[in-house]
Parts: C-alpha cells; structure tokens; sequence
C-alpha cells in the first residue's frame, strides 16, 4: 500500500493545478484527510474531493488531469470508500498513449475492478495492444495486470500473446509471462497443454527470476492436468536436479544471497516441484535421492533460511519414495530440530514427525527422549503437540517406561495442561495393559496425582476392573486406603476409595488377598469408618461423593457390626439436608441400621462381578474420541474388538434384536446359564443397558426393544393418519426391583398374541391361549412364515386363506387378527382385524390405533364403522398392511390401542401384540408390570412433593427447622411402608 501511496504521489506533484482538478493537490488531500480528528469530519473531506472529481469528469479533461484524479481516486478505494464512478477513466487512461498514463490507468485497473466487473471486458482488447507494444516496459504491464485479474474469458482470448511472450529474449518480459501463464492455468485448465513445453524450456534458463517462474507454472501445470504431470515427469527432472545442485554448490552471489544461504526461494520451490513429481513415481523418486540427500548434509541448521530448506527437504524426503537410509536421515533432521532453541521450528519438528511415525516409526522412536523433553516445555502448544507425539509412539514393548514418565511429570505438570495429560495416560494404560494389576496401579497413580482432572468414565472403569479381579480386590482396596491418607483433595480418587472400602472393608482390615510383594498394614474397623467420615465431611457439596459414602457406611454397618451404631449416628447427620437425594438416602439407611437387623447382612451383602465386557463394548465407541486425530481409530465390530485385562466377550444373545432391539453394543448373556429371553420389563419400560443380577450370575439386559411401540420413537397412526403419544416415556426402574423370567426359549412354545393393556388394565386380562377358528385349511401358510416368529408345528385354520388369533381379550372386547400372505412378497403382510363387543352396551365412536418398530411400515384402511353391537351381535373390520423391511431376522410386533363411548362415557384400551412369546413370560408380566409402573409413579409423585417442599423451606427461612422435621417425618414413614411392602415381598 505505501508503495501505491508513493507512485500516485510522485505522478501528483509533477502535475499542475488544473481548473477541472480538485483544488487541492494528493498530497494536500491526504493531509487533510490525516488531520481529521472524527470519522465525519474524515468523510466530509472525502465527500468533497469525490464530488470536485465527478465534476472534473463530466467536463472532461487533459491526460494530465484525467491520471491525477485517478490518483487521488486510488487513495479514497484504499480508505474504503466506494470509486465507482472512475472505473472509466482507469480504462481511457490504459487507452492512452503514454507510458505514465498507462502506468495510473493499470495501477486503477488493478485497485478498482476485479475479474466479475463486465467494465473489464472493455479492457480486453487495450490488452491485446499493449502485449503486441514494441516497448517493452508497457508489455510488463499488460501482463501485470493481466496476471492479476485476468478472468476466464479474458485468458482464452489472450494466451496466445503470453505463449508468444513466454518466448522473448527479454528476462523481464519473459518472467512476467511465465507469471501471467499460472494464472490462465489456473483460471482455465483446458490450456495447460499449450504451456507445457514452454515451461519445461523457460527450466534451462539461467536467470533465477525466470527459473522460480518457471518451476511456480511447473507445479500449477502438475494441479491442473495429469497428463501435463506425467510430461513434466519425463523432461523436468534433469532440469530440476541440475538447478537444485547448481544452486546448493553456487559461490557467494550478493543478488540472491539471504544470509549466507544462495536463493533459498529457489530451492524451496524446487523441492516442492520434487515433492509433486516424485509422489508415487519410483523411477523419479530415485533419480532425486543422490540430490536431496546432498541437500540434506551440506546445508548447515545454524540460520533461519537453512532451517526452511531443510524443513522442505525433509517433507519432500517423506512425501516422495525413498529410501530407508534417506528417510532415516530426514528424521533425524527433525530430531535436530527439536532441540533448536526457536519455538517455531520444534513445533513443526513435532508436526512433522507425527505424519513421519506412519512412515518409519522405529526411526522416530529414537528420538523418544527428546520427545518427552518437549512435553515439559512451557510453551503450551509444543507440549500439547509432544503429547500427541508421545501418545502415537507407545507401544506394547514400551508402553510402561513411557507411562512412567507421564505420570512422574503429571505432579509438575501446569493444571491447565493436566486435563490433557490425564486423558493421554489413561488412553493409554486402557489399551496396552497386559495384566490387571499393572493397570490398577497405574490408574491409583493417576488418580493420586490429578484426581479432580480426570473423567468419570475413567474411574467407572477402574471400578469395573477390580470388581471383576477377585484376586486383587484386597489388594485394591489396601492401595486405595494409603493413597486416600496421603491425597485427600482429589475427588474420582475418593470416589473409588470409598466403594471400595464399602465393599471390601473386612478385606482392608483382615489383610486379605495379601501379593508377595505387598507389605501388610494395620487397619482397624474404627479406621475404616474413619476415612469414609473424612471423605463425608471433607466434600460437603458434591451430592456424588456424599450419596456413595452414605452407601459404604451402610454397607460397613454390616461388615463391623461394632460400628453400627456410630454409623448410625454418622448417617443421621444427613436427616435434614436441603438435598433431597442426601436426605432420603440418609432416613431409608437409619431405618435399615435401627429396625431392620434381621435382613440387613443379605440386603447388604456384596456386589456381584460387573460385567466388564459389555461396558467396555459401549464404552469403546467413546474411548475413541481421546486419542490423537491423526492416528485412524480401529473399527469397533462386536467379533472384533480386543478387549484389554484380559476379558474375553462371552457371545450375544440370539434375542437381542427382537423387534428391532438395536444397540450400539451387542448383548451379553452369561456362560452359565441358557439362552433365555431378555427381561421384558426392561424391554417394555426402556430401561435396556442395565443388567440385572441374581445371586448366583448377572442376568442379561438389552437395549430398549420397544422404544417405537412405546411413543418414543415412532408415531402410533390412526386410520392411516399420525396419531398422538398414546403412552408416557419410560422409567428407569431397575433400581426398584429385579424381575427374573423363566428360562425358555421363544421358539419351543406354542404362538401366543401376548397383551400389555396400559395403566388400569395391564396384563389383567390377558389370553395364554391362541385363538383358532374356521374350517378351511391353509398348510401353505406355514411355509410363508405370516408372522415371522410362528413355529412349524403350529396347526391354524381360517377361511379365505386367513390365519385368525386373538390378538386382544378382556371382559369387555375382543379382538382377532387375521394374516394373510401375497405369493412372492414374504415381507408384506395384509391383516384383517375383527373387533367384537362383549357387553350389554353398545360401542360408539369407536377408534382403532396401531404404532410398530422403525423398521416396520404400517398403512390402516378405513373401517367398517365406527359402531360396534352389543352382546357380539355383530363386530367392526379394518384392515392394515405391514411390511417387515427386516423379514426373517425380527418379527411382527405392534402397539394397539382402542378408545370408545359407553353411555356417553370415554373408554380406552391400550397394548402390547407381540406373536410368539410365551404364555409363562406373559404370567410373569401380568403379575409385575402393573406394580411396577405404580410403583415409578407414586415415587415421581413423591419427588415433586420433595422439590416442591424443599422450595417453599429456602423460601421461609424462619420457619425452615420445623418444616425439616415435618418433611423427616413423613419420609420416614413413607419409608417404614416401603419396607414393609418390602419384606412381604410386594416388590
């Protein structure tokens, strides 16, 4: 811009006032517009000398005049302010004879317009002129300009001049021809076959302007068109190896000398020309092995300039075939970068290098230390970089010195970087850890050092582990017990101590599970309950910690009966916390410790193993996400995945995906036990992903199979229209109660239409039996598979080729469903259903509503009526299509619901048609799932009067004891009934 300011000052003051100028000379102007001390008196300025031009315009003028306003006209574009209006007189200044006036007009040309202007196709052929001009300072620019803003249109009428130009014996014009040619290439490829030749002739030159030139169209040709790439191959790279060793041996030239180092513009560009043309072509990449690698010794990496060709060197020596010793060498540049003292250059050392491990990583490995070094930099980004550095390089030879050394630089390490430093290490004992113990210890490290930095799912997985590592549970449980007397600050570490010594407590004080080379310690009960208390009162605000140390001092009233009632005390602490988790948590476990001795040592008695396999199955997806971006994330496939400690992934379940129970992890069933059917009530209920546990072995649990019937996923449709959300969401209720369903396989009971009706009328009426009618037999129906669950040794009749079940039966109506088959397309399914009414009152407007799975489409026909007979006088018929986009893999299943007027009054029936479950799993369900939703909607109810009652006690600070104690009271109570039920086996 200063250089711009400078010309159009030097044309101003060499030309006189004119009565059609501005009074005011450019230099005046500019000093004007400098003095302004507002933005508005700066427009003022501006807006005066625009409007004294236009005048100067419109009454015409001398060249002279035309090319000094044309100055000042540049200088108002470069404050920002609109010049329009002299896009003209840029293209009557071109069109002048003079060198000085064509110099402004170009300059103007170049400033105001750009190539989507239409003016500039004015300028086309005051172009076409100026390149043909015997002087050779107006070709010079021509093709300036033309290299600037040539558009498309533009370049096809005008590569001929430049192809003409490109062979002038002048260097000046020569080079800006060459220049002028990349940008025709660029706008137009189609013509990167005219300039082939020329520029692999401009590379035999000798002028180093022409040469860079040249080697800058050689690569723009190589982007453009691979058959200019696969020419250039041929005949460019003797030229480029004889410039590249002319260059590195050339004697000391003060014309392109930068620092001692002889043009190394010209040798970056050379070697990324090499970079280009050696990819992926062996015979060129070996011709240009003896070149780099002489490059690569024989220039020094004591000056700023060196370090850029060596840098270019070495990314052309990766980029290009190589070979090993070269690769070798260029690696160890970038290990010779790493201990510059310039930030800059060990950043893009360690850049570098990460793309370099893919290559060759035993070479990288040397440089192990000096990598490390950089992770205790206090440059930010350099440490941040070396991590992922590091990360990339472990391996299972030597996974534990590297992890050593991060985590003894984890209690230097600056807190804003120990997030990042955490989540590397973590990463990185998870997958490379052969042996459970080596990961437990690591892991107690890690939350020692920088507990409160890591995530939850970290220390969730250090749970799982020990839960499953009976042999080292003791162990555990000991080492988290010295580490909790030494690092009390740190939250996850707390976290895990506590559930720990809440379920091994006798193991910390018997010493159980003692390993060879662990010395014993001395703990008492008293000092057991001692470091839960400390962790109780130290973390007063996390509602986390304080609900998990209530827990293990629960379970330690078990283990030490000595300290019951001390507990008790401890316990009770917590009656009237605002927090209404806290609270309640603290009342239920006074009532346990105080009235019920009896249950309490089978109520609290251990947790079974965690089923370690299925979590790190769904947390494999997640794990993912911290490890460096440049390494690829192996595929995660449920008969692929390796997982670490040592766990083998039992099979999945064969019922996994009925009706569509698709999850991101597959189901685990325990190897103990036989194929039997995931637990329905976490199906029904979407409470899926949690599993279940017996005595003896952990029952399987499954995603959500019934999301889309349930209103969650899909739209129910309603006479082939969308209909509402017929059903609330699902509760996670697991927590409540367990519910373990007999043994039996789906394919070895007759087929069952098994009900669910919602709310007041669920399983109630449910019918065990399959409903078989009519006298026509239908043997092809069998092998059609109508409800894609049905067993061949079902026996069915109907007439017209239908197999009629009932579908639903209550006291009150009864429905049927009749299927039928169209020969070749076995995955659409027309069903006829039959409603009938029951009682002695007739049925109005009466409704029939069906929602299915995702991968099941559904369309209602219209109805027979909307009136349904008394006493079964008569019955009302709809018929629907199905189609099963997942034919032989999951069956039919269907969400129904009925709504009709009784004498005026709504009625309404809802459920659950699943074709093919067993009449015990049904009898199970009718016996639990109307206690269960009870049972999850009286506790929302009770949590809104909590809320609500804890609002109103922050509200009324003068009368908040008392409300305390109310609110105590009646949670007490609510609980002394929940135990009660509990003991008599209601739940």
């Amino acid at each position: 811009m200063d250089t711009v300011e400078k010309i159009v000052e030097d044309f101003a003051s060499d030309i006189a006032m004119s009565p059609f100028s501005s009074g005011t000379r450019l230099r005046d102007m500019i000093r004007a517009i400098r003095a302004c001390k507002t933005a508005a008196e700066e427009r003022a300025v501006v807006r005066r000398e625009c409007a004294e031009i236009r005048a100067a315009i419109s009454e015409g003028g001398g060249e002279g005049i035309r090319h000094r306003n044309m100055a000042k006209l540049m200088f108002i574009h470069m404050l920002g302010y609109p010049t329009h209006f002299g896009q003209m007189e840029c293209l009557k200044l071109i069109a002048a004879a003079g060198y000085p006036e064509k110099r402004v007009g170009y300059l103007g040309l170049m400033l105001l317009l750009d190539e989507r202007q239409e003016v500039l196709m004015l300028v086309t052929n005051s172009l076409k002129q100026d390149l043909n001009h015997s002087n050779q300072f107006i070709v010079g620019l021509a093709l300036c300009a033309l290299g600037n803003i040539c558009s498309a249109e533009m370049a096809r009428d005008l590569s001929p001049e430049v192809e003409r130009l490109m062979r002038s014996r002048e260097v000046n014009t020569k080079k800006k021809a060459a220049l002028c040619s990349v940008r025709i290439v660029r706008k137009v490829p189609d013509l990167a076959e005219n300039f082939m030749g020329l520029a692999s002739s401009l590379l035999k030159e000798k002028h180093h302007g022409i040469l860079i030139s040249a080697v800058q169209l050689c690569t723009e040709l190589c982007k453009a068109s691979k058959d200019a790439l696969e020419y250039l191959r041929k005949n460019c790279i003797d030229g480029l190896v004889r410039i590249l060793r002319d260059v590195s041996n050339s004697s000391y030239a003060p014309e392109y000398d930068v620092a001692g180092i002889s043009d190394p513009f010209l040798h970056i560009r050379v070697l990324k020309l090499m970079h280009i043309l050696g990819q992926g072509d062996a015979d060129c990449s070996e011709y240009m092995n003896d070149i780099l690698a002489q490059v690569a010794t024989k220039t020094e990496s004591n000056k700023n300039a060196a370090n850029a060709i060596l840098y270019e060197c070495v990314q052309t020596i990766m980029g290009i075939e190589a070979t090993s010793g070269l690769r070798v060498l260029a690696i160890n540049i970038l290990g010779r970068f790493l201990s510059n003292r310039d930030n800059n250059i060990r950043y893009v050392a360690l850049n570098m290098l990460m793309r370099a491990i893919t290559v060759d990583t035993q070479a990288v490995q040397r440089h192990r230390t000096t990598i490390l070094e950089c992770v205790k930099d206090a440059d930010a980004s350099i440490r941040k970089r070396a991590l992922g550095l590091v990360f990339l390089l472990v391996n299972d030879t030597n996974v534990k010195p590297l992890t050593k050394e991060l985590i003894d630089y984890l209690d230097l390490a600056d807190p804003d970087f120990k997030e990042d430093l955490t989540a590397k290490i973590c990463s990185i004992v998870e997958r490379f850890s052969q042996e459970k113990l080596w990961y437990i210890d690591q892991m107690i490290k890690v939350l020692s050092l920088a507990g409160n930095h890591v995530k939850d799912d970290v220390w969730h997985a250090l749970v799982v582990v020990i839960s499953n590592a009976s042999e080292l549970q003791g162990y555990s449980v000991r080492s988290l017990y010295r580490s909790l007397q030494a690092f009390v600050d740190q939250g996850s570490l707390i976290r895990v101590a506590v559930w720990c010594i809440g379920e091994y407590g006798e193991m910390l004080v018997n010493n159980v599970g003692m390993l060879q080379l662990e010395e014993p310690i001395t703990v008492t009960e008293s000092d057991a309950v001692d470091a839960v208390q400390l962790a109780l009162n130290r973390y007063s605000t996390d509602v986390t910690t304080r609900a998990m140390c209530l827990v293990a001092l629960l379970k330690l009233s078990s283990r030490f009966p000595s300290t019951s009632e001390r507990i008790k005390q401890i316990v009770s602490k917590n009656k009237e916390n605002i927090v209404l988790e806290l609270q309640q948590r603290s009342i239920e476990f006074s009532s346990i410790i105080q009235r019920h001795q009896s249950i309490r040592p089978s109520l609290l008695e251990r947790m079974p193993a965690l089923d370690e396999a299925s979590y790190l199955v769904k947390r494999a997806s997640t794990a993912q996400a911290t490890l460096a971006a440049d390494k690829p994330a192996p595929t995660v496939s449920p008969g692929g995945l390796k997982l670490p400690n040592g766990v083998a992934k039992p099979p999945t379940s064969p019922l996994a995906d009925l009706l569509d129970l698709s999850s991101d992890a597959p189901v685990i069933t325990p190897a103990s036990t036989t194929a039997a059917p995931n637990d329905f009530l976490q199906d029904l209920l979407g409470i899926g992903g949690i599993n279940s546990s017996t005595a003896g072995a952990p029952s399987s649990a499954s995603t959500d199979i019934l999301i889309d019937l349930l209103s969650i996923g899909s739209s129910p449709s309603q006479n082939g229209a969308p209909a509402a959300d017929l059903s609330p969401p699902a509760q996670p209720i697991t927590e409540l109660f367990k519910i373990n369903a007999p043994n039996k396989p789906v394919s070895t009971v007759p087929l069952v239409g098994a009900v669910v009706p919602e709310a007041t009328d669920l399983l109630s009426s449910l019918s065990s039996s399959t409903s078989v009618s009519g006298t026509k037999s239908a043997p092809a129906v069998q092998d059609m598979d109508l409800l894609d669950g049905l067993t061949s040794n079902t026996s069915v009749s109907g007439h017209d080729n239908y197999l009629s079940i009932t579908a639903f039966q209550s006291a009150t109506l009864k429905i049927n469903f009749g299927f039928k088959k169209q020969p070749g397309k076995p995955q659409e399914t027309t069903i006829l259903a039959t409603f009938t009414n029951l009682t002695s009152s007739s049925y109005t407007d009466f409704v029939f509503q069906a929602a299915v799975p995702k991968f099941i489409q559904l369309r209602l026909d219209p109805a027979s009526g909307n009136i349904v007979p008394a006493s079964g006088d008569g019955s009302v018929t709809q018929g629907f299509n199905v189609t099963n986009n997942q034919h032989g893999q999951k069956p039919l299943a269907m969400r129904i619901r009925m709504s009709y007027k009784v004498n005026d009054w709504n009625k309404a029936k809802s459920a659950i048609f699943l074709p093919g479950y067993s009449a015990d799993r049904t009898r199970s369900l009718n016996t639990h799932i109307p206690k269960a939703i009870d049972r999850v909607r009286r506790r929302g109810e009770d949590r809104h009067i909590g809320e609500r009652r804890q609002g109103e006690e922050r509200g009324a600070a003068t009368a908040e004891s008392e409300e305390r104690r109310a609110a105590a009271a009646a949670a007490t109570e609510s609980v002394e009934r929940r135990a009660g039920r509990t003991m008599t086996g209601e739940e």
